[in-house]
């Protein structure tokens, strides 16, 4: 008999069976439901705290497939709880039982504490969600907005100073009205799930700001929370949900499904390991089967088994929850190679029909949500862009790279310039998918800002403390005759320029741009290209920054106004250079400065640094909601890389009329200049200049 279970006949049992289902902690007013997957151990204790740190341990008698429950009565919520478990110590075995160890719950909606006190916590989920529901906005409609929860409003003046860094000052109207005033339709929050920091970061009295490290895929992160952490950090995560859907705007999470917290073998077991470490990670395959060494294609120590039915369960679980409780709008998988691999003859080998997209793919709430993946992982075969499967878009990093390497002057023709701006077709349209399942983006949290892209030549991250190795070295950046910041006018002059000639490319290109936070403020990380340890103000965005660079943020609001009012900027078809009716313009149309259109010699001269991209809006190829023909303006947008002025002609022809500038990262051609048919314009070095036809 299990000690603490005698009792006289009749009497009530201080746990009741319960049941196996769902996972986690489920609250009621009578009893809370316990259940947790450890198939292989002996013995399983559900360990009870109170406000003095008293614990109280209840064994778990009842097992069901591999699942110990039990239910009980009086717990309230706020009551944080963990788990024992005892059983074989055999690592190579991928058994790792120590009943001294409390662990986490993997299904737990709240975490209390930190790395050396975590609790898991019993959570009552009632929430007043009033109207809100899902907008399900078109891809070619969206604007992404990268940003970290607490980076983003720390230093924000205008929020209160308590909400400052919290899920509440996200969702602050100032906030709010922020993003609305940019056209920014959706956030895409840096992971938010309940992360640990690394143990060598700690000994260096550093963290992991980012938060790609995480222990519970269920818990909003409590470091984020103004409402602590005895499941306020629930209700407040869905407050600031509702105030942003409130504001048009979507709200989705970066997740880091493809490895934990507990990291390689000699890490720290905070949860997985001490429950299945030989069902929820991977093992390097071996003749014999597998070995005891954890196979790492994510470069933090492990790699999660999505072959294993109860971790690929556990994702899928994670994933609806936050959809369906926490009314999330969709998601970017961190490493997304890492998650398809499947085991075969070669090792373990990506695969586009694992289990993991095939569930996705078929889940009735999974499948209509935004789905991104970051389409590579850290080893040479994980490299999956223009691979992964539809309903899947994905970020674009071919589409950073020549956009870089074209306004720094490296371009080796415009013919790959072309293709990113047009939506990248040689990636996506073979099999059927849109220039929207391309996520085009300059930078990200990972590498410099803007402003750095175009003040630094190379990585200055002496500040993590790992003597400047950290980070990649292809940066693909300038510094316009200057390292770091400088008070000289002309570079400065320069700089900013192109920052704004940057920001108007992505803003204006075929597919869904991605802006992060404070680029178009001109957001500094002083060099550093790998800010994931940096929680002070090399990350965290400046409001107080000298005049906020507001002409990079003015171009930036005025590019994304016009793909917002024009449908010809964000077509669903994809451009097929030639007219969309009988007698009438081509779609689109690259013209050479001459005023000719492009020929396949003028594609190959790697000495051009300016083109000009003509979209035809009379009509759209694409037929409205009811299958009528669209019309919509026209514009020609020109390019212009070069170091000198550049003189362009305006075609004469009968599909380009007369217009004017209404976007311009040129001084000396300003917004609403008149533009003839067959005239000839000035346009300075290294600029923007967006004429949009004249109604007629």
């Amino acid at each position: 008999m299990t000690p603490g279970l005698w009792r006289t006949l009749g009497e009530q049992a201080p746990v009741w069976p319960g049941r196996n289902w769902p996972l986690g902690a489920t609250w009621s007013s009578e009893s809370t439901n316990f259940a947790v997957h450890s198939p292989a151990a002996s013995a399983v204790w559900l360990c009870l705290f109170d406000d003095e740190a008293g614990e109280r341990r209840l064994p778990l008698t009842e097992q069901s497939l591999g699942i110990w429950h039990g239910a009980v009565p009086d717990v309230a919520p706020g009551t944080r709880y963990g788990f024992r478990v005892e059983g074989p110590w055999q690592p190579e075995e991928g058994l790792r039982f120590d009943p001294d160890t409390l662990l986490l719950d993997p299904y737990g909606l709240a975490v209390a504490g930190t790395e050396d006190d975590a609790h898991s916590v019993v959570v009552d989920p009632a929430f007043d969600w009033g109207d809100d529901v899902a907008m399900r906005r078109r891809w070619r409609d969206t604007v992404i907005y990268e940003l970290h929860v607490k980076g983003f409003t720390k230093l924000h003046d205008r929020v209160p100073p308590e909400l400052r860094g919290t899920y509440a000052g996200l969702g602050h109207p100032v906030v709010t009205q922020y993003l609305q005033d940019l056209g920014v339709t959706a956030v895409e929050l840096l992971p938010v799930q309940q992360f640990f920091s690394e143990p060598a970061l700690l000994e260096r009295g550093s963290v992991n700001y980012w938060g790609y490290n995480p222990i519970s895929y269920f818990a909003p992160d409590a470091s984020y929370s103004s409402s602590g952490d005895r499941g306020g950090q629930v209700s407040e995560f869905k407050q600031m949900v509702r105030s942003l859907h409130a504001a048009g705007i979507e709200v989705i999470l970066d997740v880091v499904y493809n490895h934990t917290a507990e990291a390689g073998a000699e890490g720290p077991t905070y949860s997985f390991r001490g429950l299945d470490d030989r069902g929820f990670y991977r093992r390097v395959p071996t003749s014999e089967g597998y070995d005891d060494t954890y196979w790492d294609v994510t470069g933090c120590g492990n790699t999660v088994n999505t072959e294993d039915p109860l971790a690929l369960r556990l994702i899928l679980d994670s994933l609806r929850y936050w959809v369906t409780e926490m009314h999330v709008d969709g998601f970017r998988f961190d490493l997304m190679s890492a998650l398809t691999r499947t085991a075969g003859s070669d090792g373990i080998p990506v695969d586009m029909a694992c289990k993991l997209l095939i569930a996705i793919g078929q889940d009735p709430v999974l499948r209509h949500v935004k789905l991104i993946a970051e389409p590579w992982d850290t080893s040479m075969d994980g490299y999956l862009v223009g691979g992964m499967p539809p309903p899947w878009v994905e970020w674009n990093d071919q589409y950073r790279d020549t956009i870089r390497d074209f306004w720094r002057g490296r371009s080796d023709g415009l013919h790959s310039v072309a293709t990113r701006l047009a939506g990248s077709s040689d990636l996506y349209a073979d099999d059927g998918r849109s220039a929207y399942n391309s996520v085009n983006f300059i930078t990200a949290h990972d590498g410099f800002t803007v402003r750095d892209l175009v003040s630094y030549d190379a990585k200055h991250n002496e500040a993590n403390g790992e003597d400047n190795r950290d980070g990649t070295d292809d940066n693909r950046s300038w510094n316009h005759g200057v390292e770091g910041e400088t008070s000289d006018p002309e570079v400065v002059a320069l700089r900013r320029r192109q920052a704004a000639n940057l920001m108007a490319t992505l803003c204006l290109s075929n597919g869904v741009p991605m802006l992060t936070a404070g680029d178009e403020r001109g957001r500094t990380q002083r060099g550093n290209n790998n800010a994931y340890c940096q929680d002070n103000e090399i990350s965290w965005v400046d409001w107080r920054a000298e005049d906020a660079w507001l002409d990079v943020y003015e171009v930036t609001r005025a590019a994304l106004r016009l793909r917002r009012e024009h449908h010809a900027l964000r077509q669903r078809h994809w451009f097929e250079g030639r007219p969309a009716i009988v007698g009438g313009p081509k779609d689109l149309a690259w013209l050479h400065p001459s005023g000719r259109e492009m020929t396949d010699e003028d594609w190959h001269d790697s000495s051009l640094r300016t083109i000009g991209m003509f979209v035809s809006g009379k009509p759209l190829r694409e037929p409205g909601p009811r299958g009528e023909q669209q019309i919509d303006t026209s514009f020609l947008i020109w390019f212009h890389a070069g170091a000198e002025a550049v003189e362009v002609h305006l075609p004469d022809n009968d599909w380009v009329h007369a217009g004017s500038v209404v976007l311009s990262t040129d001084p000396g051609l300003p917004g609403g200049t008149e533009v003839a048919v067959g005239a000839v314009l000035s346009i300075g070095a290294r600029s923007v200049v967006v004429m949009q036809e004249t109604d007629t």
